[in-house]
């Protein structure tokens, strides 16, 4: 196992330089002056210009700006944004509202669609099964952001149940209906690919000879079938981690949350190149240790499952 895990953590190494490399390149090579942009529409003076060039490493070639990026990581320096303020304190102050909404997204979708996952595989074809297959391709259907402004509209507006939007971005009570939001198009994937699997390890040989063996049917689902029917569903969530936090900038953006989402779209509009490869690095890594930890939990869930 322990070899396992240093071939993995070595297998990181060039993953995470490619990908930080490419958008990098992307964002520093977009068309347009990032440090004129600071000016507005106003003229900006060429020695003024010029100097803040300098400041920020942009008259340098982009490889060895690239180079610049990589050594500070290592001393946790993200750069310094183009209003002066390090990339590091503005990450510190938006990952946590971010860290706290997808985490209580992550948690709904796992309870509740696994849940619902299993009642529907074990009752195929019943009544339960067809209307949780219909409101799940429903919620497939329809976009995100749709779902966020009809639930803002009739909880918030119409119905007076919530706060239109987040008055507090610490606040975990208000950030629960942003969550659930946030959660609706995975807990729908979770649901029917909990379903599938459970549905079809069902029929498989080996159920049939744990229940000839007269095992109690709490054992044979709980230990039997479910390690088997959850592999699946485990790889999709370890990826589903990283995609919640990199995908609340629609959530964060509807709800008025200040988080990593929101950040984001923000540095994105003003051409804030520093503070979009610092968030966009940070949730490389994200992806990267979800990858490990699900491989690790394969062992876990299937003992047949050995790492040399």
């Amino acid at each position: 196992m322990g070899r396992f895990v240093a071939r993995r953590l070595l297998q990181m190494i060039p993953v995470f330089i490619g990908t930080t490399l490419l958008i990098f390149l992307m964002v520093y090579s977009l068309p347009g002056d990032p440090v004129k942009s600071l000016f507005g529409p106003k003229a900006a003076d060429p020695a003024t210009v010029e100097r803040l060039r300098h400041q920020y490493g942009l008259d340098k070639p982009l490889l060895e700006q690239y180079w610049n990026y990589i050594s500070g990581l290592f001393k946790g320096d993200f750069g310094q944004s183009f209003t002066g303020r390090p990339v590091a304190d503005l990450m510190a102050e938006a990952f946590p509202v971010t860290i706290r909404l997808a985490l209580l997204a992550f948690g709904f979708e796992v309870i509740v669609g696994v849940a619902l996952g299993i009642l529907t595989g074990l009752k195929r074809g019943k009544f339960l099964d067809q209307i949780v297959l219909v409101l799940t391709l429903v919620v497939i259907s329809i976009p995100v952001f749709v779902i966020g402004y009809v639930t803002q509209f009739l909880l918030g507006l119409k119905w007076k149940v919530i706060t239109p939007t987040v008055q507090d971005s610490m606040n975990i009570g208000q950030l629960m209906v942003p969550a659930i939001v946030l959660a609706a198009l995975s807990l729908a994937y979770v649901t029917r690919l909990t379903r599938t699997t459970v549905g079809e390890n069902l029929r498989a040989d080996y159920m049939r000879t744990a229940v000839a063996k007269g095992l109690p049917r709490k054992r044979v689902i709980g230990v039997h079938l479910m390690r088997n029917s959850l592999i699946p569903v485990v790889t999709f969530l370890g990826t589903d981690l990283g995609m919640l936090m990199g995908g609340a900038i629609v959530t964060e953006g509807i709800f008025n949350i200040q988080g990593v989402g929101n950040t984001l779209f923000r540095s994105i509009q003003t051409s804030e190149g520093p503070t979009v490869v610092g968030i966009v690095t940070v949730l490389v890594l994200v992806y990267l240790v979800s990858s490990l930890v699900v491989d690790l939990l394969y062992a876990v869930l299937d003992p047949r499952i050995r790492y040399a």
